[in-house]
């Protein structure tokens, strides 16, 4: 049985690694991904390793094991250096002490193999199949966003969820924001499973929980990490509160899927406009109080944004801009 190892931080875990993983499986007949993780570093390594087995959740001949170590004790670094080799290999060799190969897309490869005495079998040490490294993927998510596995996205994915009660514009604000960033989209669900305010059952709003969250879950895999969400899970809670008096359960997944990094409330102080499916002004703005409440309840801190149509949208804009920059340095060390 030929049994071999790969190993790195996967800071995150792109498809340049993934590739290399799916070469090394080619190789050998038993595959040890060995994730490297030291105590200055900011995403788990449980976080990294569930990365990888979903995208290897099939396959049979592979393990995911987790070293965590010290900067203080080891050399960090991935420049390809004889001395820092060494120190990791003799880790490796204790590790690994009957396996036949290590393979590696760094020139560092061949002097762990000889440390170790194992033959090293080098992929794509150029990055031409996948022109990126996670350093890139930290420094530039947007540009880079194309690299990542699915299973990586979704702990990535800048989410902003544009709240507010009947006929404050959130449906014109997304589609608006979505198309100045570029970006991907949630439509509310309720407007296609719901089509009247006025006349609807209690259980139509677990429907629509679960359908947005699926949206949403969609929305994270798509072209961009920023995703622009037209209400949420809270809203729906809302609705089953003030219109039925009756509280709306629903699972975790549910939950986890709705957890934004923004949210940005419509004030109501616009004119009111019927269009026939909606509450009456009255209604309406009562339902926005129940929607502040749930909110409170549920310890949700938002962003409140009124003025004029023009005004919001120039509000917005700002705002998710801070965050975008927030959440670029949020990943470097």
């Amino acid at each position: 049985m030929v049994k071999a190892f790969v190993f790195g931080k996967f800071l995150p875990f792109h498809k340049g690694h993934e590739a290399m993983i799916k070469f090394a499986l080619t190789k050998c007949d038993f595959l040890t991904v060995l994730i490297c993780c030291s105590d200055r570093e900011n995403i788990p390594a449980k976080t990294r390793q569930n990365w990888i087995q979903k995208t290897f959740e099939t396959n049979k001949k592979i393990e995911i094991r987790i070293y965590n170590y010290l900067e203080s004790e080891l050399p960090n670094t991935s420049e390809s250096s004889k001395e820092v080799s060494k120190v990791w290999s003799e880790k490796f060799k204790a590790f690994f002490p009957d396996y036949d190969l290590v393979i590696t897309s760094e020139a560092y490869g061949n002097y762990v193999a000889s440390f170790m005495k194992i033959e090293h079998i080098a992929f794509d040490i150029p990055k031409q199949q996948f022109p990126v490294s996670a350093t890139a993927v930290r420094k530039d998510l947007f540009t880079n966003w194309k690299f990542l596995p699915n299973s990586v996205k979704p702990d990535f994915a800048i989410k902003v969820v544009v709240l507010g009660t009947e006929s404050t514009g959130k449906t014109t604000l997304t589609e608006k924001l979505a198309q100045y960033f570029n970006c991907s989209s949630v439509k509310e669900a309720g407007r296609d499973l719901i089509a009247n305010s006025n006349s609807f059952e209690f259980d139509d709003l677990h429907n629509v929980a679960i359908e947005q969250a699926k949206k949403i879950d969609t929305a994270v895999l798509e072209q961009s990490p920023l995703v622009i969400i037209d209400t949420d899970i809270h809203i729906t809670k809302s609705y089953a509160n003030y219109l039925f008096d009756k509280k709306l359960e629903v699972d975790n997944k549910i939950y986890n899927s709705n957890k934004a990094d923004l949210y940005l409330y419509l004030n109501n102080d616009v004119e009111y406009v019927q269009d026939g499916t909606r509450l009456n002004e009255t209604d309406r703005n009562l339902l926005d109080l129940s929607h502040r409440e749930i909110l409170k309840l549920h310890n949700i801190d938002f962003i409140e944004i009124n003025g004029n149509w023009e005004q919001r949208f120039e509000k917005a804009v700002a705002i998710i801009n801070r965050l975008i920059k927030k959440n670029n340095r949020k990943y470097l060390k």
